[in-house]
């Protein structure tokens, strides 16, 4: 346990987390982001951000995929020690979900705890990242319930296992979905109409996408 005197708290990093349908826009975010980043691209879509050249990239590939657990954890240690790196960008949380799942599951002889283990991985990573003063982005797919929604605040939800998804980002500062409307994106963070949402940061509920980073937000008033 660290213990902090009243004013020494150390300032974390601000933590991101969006998701959205296939081809809204998510990876293209990361171009809002200031400073060196370092991307960790988990369904090949990583080409979106261009040829930056503050972006590291880390593709991984099938051969990958059998130890992508200690893979990712070593990487993420070592960018989060490095000050080579302000950004850490997660790139797509979906993807990585069900290669850690698979791997829990042809490693285990009782599945009945399988999930549990998956919330355990997925809440330390979380911790490590919110731990760790730098920014963090990270991106999912949804799924539409459709007519299995009760209404339209539970219609859209994040691709990922629910509770997954709550240990991982109980760290984030800012949730929300990614939408189109009429050819323009926008980024949903109202708790009310979207009980996966939320913005600990200022008190906008409805954004454009191009918005998500505001520039020293920690100083402005945002109304």
């Amino acid at each position: 346990m660290k213990v902090f005197e009243a004013g020494s708290e150390p300032s974390p990093g601000k933590m991101y987390f969006v998701y959205g349908a296939q081809g809204t826009g998510k990876t293209s975010i990361v171009k809002q982001f200031e400073g060196r980043k370092l991307l960790f691209s988990f369904d090949l879509s990583s080409d979106v951000i261009g040829e930056e050249d503050n972006t590291t990239v880390f593709q991984f590939e099938e051969s990958d995929l059998p130890k992508i657990q200690g893979a990712v954890n070593d990487l993420v240690h070592k960018s989060i020690a490095s000050d080579k790196y302000q950004v850490i960008i997660l790139d797509n949380l979906s993807a990585l979900q069900n290669y850690v799942l698979e791997n829990i599951d042809n490693a285990s002889k009782d599945g009945r705890q399988n999930y549990q283990k998956l919330q355990v991985w997925f809440r330390t990573i979380g911790t490590d990242l919110r731990l760790s003063g730098k920014t963090v982005y990270a991106t999912a797919h949804q799924v539409d319930n459709g007519a299995n929604g009760l209404d339209d605040r539970g219609r859209f939800a994040p691709d990922m296992n629910e509770k997954t998804f709550n240990a991982f980002t109980s760290m984030f500062d800012v949730v929300g979905r990614l939408y189109m409307d009429k050819d323009e994106r926008f980024i949903d963070l109202n708790p009310e109409t979207n009980g996966y949402s939320k913005n600990r940061l200022d008190n906008r509920k409805l954004i454009k996408a191009s918005e998500l980073v505001i520039k020293n937000q920690e100083k402005k008033e945002v109304n």
